[in-house]
């Protein structure tokens, strides 16, 4: 997914030279994530290796590790478990900085791979700090003091607390662990052979103390009022935003989608008739791209406490450049029902919100009323 792609660094072009620097750089091994137990290793693709195969002869890749995947070797040999070790480099940490600035400095944009590896999520690899590891946040620190362009490429298998990242670095691509294929195509997106289209299906919060963090959350006794930041005595945290860095659904594109207001085919229904609801998107960007346009709807009163939203639909819509399409959802009393006080599944008439957007953080809203 991409999250970031201040003043257009992405796509890459095909010229110059590019470094590529950190500890996931050039570790194939880790590139199926946990649980690959049928991958074949020794036909994997690297993140260099894909960059070299894709980009074609007119670029120029240096590389440096920069950095160790932790300053703890005892954590680094518990994460690289299972064949997927990522070859501990024994120089002291600012001599690894030293090396990778040296590299930095020779090219026009620099590619930092960082985040966690393969064994450092799924079974029995609980953190209790979801940041990316200290000795690599160095690293992306010195690199970003260059001046050069960087793009970190996250490799990930949960979400991480990247406030700090994301507030700094102006280009950020999370790739999770694609697979064998993955150098192959993360370079195809980094060179801009593929669109990213890609949603989050998880919240990523600002730090550890904001979870747990999700989009489909109660309303609460005293909700923080809309487009506030603090209020005492309401929800809400004294030294955090309740916003996450990343909410559920996102995902950016190298084009531009503007979604028009919501039209709904009525806004009083009764019994099991059906409302669609239809909302134009636009590709105003210079790409063809891929959308997935997300349908939330609200139950605002009921008998027990509903969701501030729900996710009930998705389409992925292909655009044009320039081109635009009316999407429509249809809406029934099945898309309203939820587990009652009894557990019967069942729906309440009264009024609800449907919600269409990017994701579930920035969506266009209308009121329906139903009846039984």
């Amino acid at each position: 997914m991409l999250l970031k792609n201040e003043g257009n660094i992405l796509p890459l072009k095909r010229t110059g030279t590019v470094a590529v620097i950190g500890p996931l750089a050039d570790n194939k091994e880790n590139m199926p994530g946990t649980w690959s137990v049928a991958a074949d290793f020794s036909k994997a693709y690297s993140l260099l290796a894909g960059l070299k195969a894709v980009a074609g002869d007119k670029v120029t890749f240096e590389y440096a590790k920069g950095s160790n995947l932790d300053a703890d070797s005892v954590f680094e040999a518990r994460a690289g478990m299972f064949g997927k070790a990522l070859g501990r480099d024994s120089r002291p940490a600012a001599e690894l900085i030293r090396e990778a600035l040296a590299v930095a400095a020779r090219a026009d944009v620099v590619i930092a791979a960082l985040g966690e590896s393969a064994e450092m999520s799924g079974e029995s690899s609980s953190r209790s700090n979801i940041e990316i590891p200290q000795v690599q946040k160095d690293l992306l620190q010195a690199l970003l003091k260059t001046g050069k362009p960087v793009v970190l490429v996250l490799f990930t298998g949960r979400p991480l607390a990247i406030k700090q990242e994301s507030e700094q670095v102006p280009a950020i691509l999370n790739t999770w662990f694609g697979g064998t294929e993955a150098g192959l195509a993360i370079a195809d997106v980094l060179f801009g052979d593929v669109n990213p289209s890609g949603k989050l299906t998880t919240t990523w919060p600002r730090n550890v103390g904001q979870v747990p963090l999700y989009y489909a959350h109660k309303n609460t006794g005293r909700p923080l009022g809309e487009g506030k930041w603090f209020e005492k005595f309401r929800s809400n945290y004294l030294d955090v935003s309740n916003d996450p860095v990343y909410p559920f659904g996102y995902g950016l594109s190298y084009t531009h989608f503007t979604y028009g207001d919501i039209r709904l085919s009525s806004t009083s229904l009764k019994g099991n008739q059906t409302l669609t609801a239809s909302i134009t998107l636009t590709n105003d960007g210079a790409y063809d791209g891929r959308e997935t346009v997300e349908l939330y709807i609200r139950d605002v009163v009921g008998s027990i406490t509903r969701p501030v939203k729900e996710l009930k639909g998705f389409q992925k819509i292909t655009l044009k450049a320039g081109e635009s399409k009316t999407v429509s959802f249809p809406i029934t009393p099945e898309s309203l029902k939820f587990y009652n006080y009894n557990l019967v599944y069942d729906w309440e008439p009264g009024e609800f919100q449907v919600m269409i957007g990017p994701s579930s953080a920035d969506v266009k809203t209308a009121t329906i009323n139903w009846v039984k």
